[in-house]
């Protein structure tokens, strides 16, 4: 009996130590220095709406950074999620209409969640497509996001792009603002430089 509860420890020991193994090995860290920015028109002038505070789960194979910038599919799974609060269009004006825009008291979040992807060689990295579903203010769209990937100066994954995105196609209503005299263009680029660490 005493010999069975030891083997139990050990294992048990075994396991716990292989899964925190597997956590330590895998997966990639999103970087301080990732950033998401969102540019518009206006019939007044340009925007731009930046934000720093993104979240990620990236679940990945060990040394996945260089696994993916040899063609390898070793990333398995990502979510990506942006604070809508977070962004900062330059103006207090500005960013209370995009708020209220983007209906930011239900739908606190954009999210985005890989399905699947696609590599490619290019001259420098990789050249990807994410598919994958975009949620913005409560609505699902299943979209292909071209991406560049390269390697960072300090070893990390870099992951550059831009979407164009068309705001009623998410129920959202482009902002007007100076009593309607300024009315922004209902297609935005929105651009991202993400680093992943190991």
């Amino acid at each position: 009996m005493r010999n069975r509860i030891l083997k139990g420890l050990v294992l048990a020991s075994c396991v716990s130590a292989a899964l925190a193994w597997k956590s330590v090995d895998d997966g990639l860290t999103l970087t301080p220095e990732s950033r998401l920015w969102i540019e518009g028109t206006s019939n007044v002038k340009n925007f731009k709406c930046t934000s720093k505070a993104l979240q990620a789960t990236v679940d990945a194979g060990a040394d996945a950074v260089r696994a993916v910038l040899g063609g390898e599919k070793a990333v398995t799974g990502v979510q990506l999620t942006v604070a809508e609060k977070s962004l900062d269009c330059g103006s207090g004006t500005m960013n209370g209409h995009t708020l209220e825009a983007l209906k930011t008291k239900e739908h606190p979040d954009i999210g985005f969640k890989l399905v699947s992807y696609d590599l490619a060689a290019a001259d420098s990295g990789r050249a990807g497509t994410l598919n994958g579903v975009l949620t913005i203010n409560g609505v699902d769209k299943t979209i292909a996001l071209p991406v560049k990937l390269t390697a960072g100066t300090a070893g990390e994954l870099r992951v550059t792009g831009k979407y164009e995105l068309d705001m009623k196609d998410y129920g959202i209503k482009p902002p007007s603002l100076m009593l309607g005299t300024m009315k922004v263009g209902q297609k935005v680029n929105v651009n991202f430089d993400l680093l992943l660490k190991s």
